[in-house]
């Protein structure tokens, strides 16, 4: 019997969505207001999707204040109230989309977590915009 259990998480953090590769006019064409200088904030949502067969000892799919402990250790600590553009080694070399972070974020979560269960990330970077990796 295969249950799913989410965790929903908070974390504020700015960055700037730039190419330097290209010229200012296309970064700025391309990225509009997202591409800022001074770089802009967002406080974003992060849903922890944890599926699994419930264990018969336990009760639980995954204890819940160890992937707290998790989510807190690898991403909270790493991400909050940073600037991912200058302030992490994640994005050094990648550029800050809510697609990228949502990736570098289950990154970081699919190696601590049981191999036997599965992880999906919800990322809402707005109200009205989030990214869900992976997509199966």
């Amino acid at each position: 019997m295969r249950v799913s259990v989410y965790r929903k998480e908070h974390f504020n953090a700015a960055h700037r969505l730039h190419n330097p590769n290209w010229t200012d006019e296309k970064n700025q064409m391309v990225f509009g207001k997202c591409n800022n200088p001074n770089f802009h904030g967002h406080n974003y949502d992060l849903e922890v999707k944890v599926t699994g067969e419930i264990n018969p000892e336990t009760g639980y799919v995954v204890d819940m204040k160890v992937l707290s402990d998790i989510i807190k250790e690898n991403v909270l600590d790493r991400f909050d109230h940073r600037n991912l553009n200058l302030d992490t080694q994640e994005f050094k070399s990648i550029n800050p989309t809510a697609e990228n972070i949502a990736v570098v974020i289950y990154q970081l979560l699919r190696e601590k977590i049981e191999a036997s269960l599965d992880v999906k990330i919800k990322l809402y970077e707005t109200e009205r915009n989030y990214v869900e990796y992976p997509t199966e």
